[in-house]
């Protein structure tokens, strides 16, 4: 791997950890603030809400400027939403905004490796990257779930400036605070990210200047390249298989998060560690795929997705945190092994079709519609008094129903589009021993 891989590799695992983090401590905000149940279940489509918003602009953003800038200033925006929730708005509407960020960065994190490696590593950066994302939701969520206890939260709330209020009187609050600093690390790093020597695709000058006219008119060149990854053989299968696992993997956190409260009794803090216990096993998914899996034969692991959809039902039967772990460990396995061959196989695809950061935009769009759509049904099913058991069952049911039809969608494709799946898949191996 060339030596800027590694300043990325840092970049993400700060940016990451403080994410996973933040999401503990605005869970714990809300709960402490007296906010009902459909509130903290809300985080999650409200981080997705820009994501979705702006997809026809932030692949072209990222395009447009070396990508270590378009990480600083995405976790510039981060710190802009912790200083919101800090100050008085309310949690759901900084969070948001700390989505906005997010949003910004994941096109430059993930297209900036297109242009960096050459196609043949791709499938192992993502490994990497993947594997070392997990380990940041461990400690991230391990970390929120420490800084917003009792006794870490004590030590952090008896720091003060002289002649100064902070406003900081809670442990979400102190927590969130503190998660600033590791923003501002992760930043540092953004701007040590090395010029890959790639042509940047400029903005409009319109655009640039700030004229709305001109930012529509990124819009329909977003719906082309969205378009066209729907229409080609292996685009339309490795987004839909991805978008979907986003979707449900992205509420997990927030469902194991409750399940735990429920099923085990757990308090937030304990219930954090369960979430790193899933990250566990994705990990360990996600570095077996990198070692074992090629990208010619990423439609290998679709079963998986349906397989992850059927623990979820199972999950609703455990009460014992015997059983709980290592349950937890291999549904988290499934998944990493599920995503890393198909986001390879997705960036691969839209790296050929329309450039790397445009591609991940379109990604990024998918995948976050599907995190703010199954965020709300989970959201509405507790607000309209669907019991937690109840809820996940039928989230679980929904995971395994979808990854089922892209299953057949692909049999499909292999039947009727032969030679055009062939023909892909001959692209993909000759790339994959470039």
């Amino acid at each position: 791997m060339k030596r800027g891989f590694y300043t990325i590799m840092s970049a993400q695992f700060f940016s990451s950890l403080a994410d996973n983090a933040l999401f503990v401590a605005a869970v714990e905000l809300l709960r402490a603030g007296g906010s009902p149940e459909w509130q903290r279940a809300a985080l999650v489509p409200m981080f997705a809400l820009f994501y979705v918003v702006l997809a026809p602009f932030v692949g072209a953003f990222a395009d447009a400027l070396p990508k270590g800038w378009v990480m600083f200033i995405s976790n510039a925006i981060k710190i802009v939403g912790c200083i919101m929730m800090l100050f008085g708005s309310h949690p759901l509407v900084a969070y948001a905004v700390v989505g906005l960020g997010a949003a910004a960065y994941s096109p430059a994190k993930y297209g900036i490796l297109t242009e960096l490696l050459p196609t043949s590593q791709l499938v192992k950066a993502n490994g990497w990257i993947e594997g070392l994302t997990i380990a940041s939701i461990i400690l991230g969520l391990l970390l929120g779930g420490q800084l917003v206890g009792h006794k870490l939260s004590g030590l952090l709330l008896q720091f003060d400036l002289p002649l100064i209020d902070t406003g900081v009187n809670t442990p979400a609050e102190a927590a969130i605070a503190a998660l600033i600093a590791v923003y501002a690390v992760a930043a540092w790093f953004n701007l040590r990210i090395p010029h890959t020597g790639v042509e940047m695709r400029p903005l409009r000058r319109t655009v640039q200047s700030g004229a709305l006219a001109s930012a529509l008119a990124l819009v329909p060149d977003f719906w082309s390249c969205n378009a066209r990854l729907w229409r080609d053989c292996l685009g339309q299968i490795s987004l839909s298989t991805t978008t979907l696992f986003w979707g449900a993997s992205s509420n997990l956190k927030l469902i194991v998060l409750v399940w735990a409260g429920v099923a085990l009794g757990y308090s937030t803090t304990q219930a954090s560690a369960l979430i790193g216990v899933v990250a566990v096993g994705t990990a360990a998914g996600a570095v077996l795929a990198s070692m074992r899996m090629r990208l010619e034969c990423a439609t290998r692991v679709i079963p998986m997705g349906i397989a992850m959809g059927v623990l979820l039902i199972v999950m609703i039967f455990i009460h014992s945190i015997w059983l709980a772990v290592p349950f937890l460990i291999v549904l988290g396995g499934l998944g990493g092994f599920l995503v890393v061959p198909m986001n390879a196989l997705l960036q691969h695809r839209g790296h050929n079709l329309m450039g790397s950061g445009r591609s991940i935009a379109v990604q990024n769009f998918n995948e976050q519609a599907a995190t703010l759509g199954m965020g709300a049904f989970y959201s509405l099913s507790l607000k309209l008094g669907l019991s937690v058991f109840g809820a996940i069952a039928v989230f679980g049911l929904v995971v395994a129903g979808a990854m089922w039809l892209i299953q057949r969608w692909h049999q499909y494709n292999c039947r009727h589009h032969t030679e055009e799946l062939e023909h892909l898949l001959q692209i993909a191996r000759q790339d994959t021993h470039v």
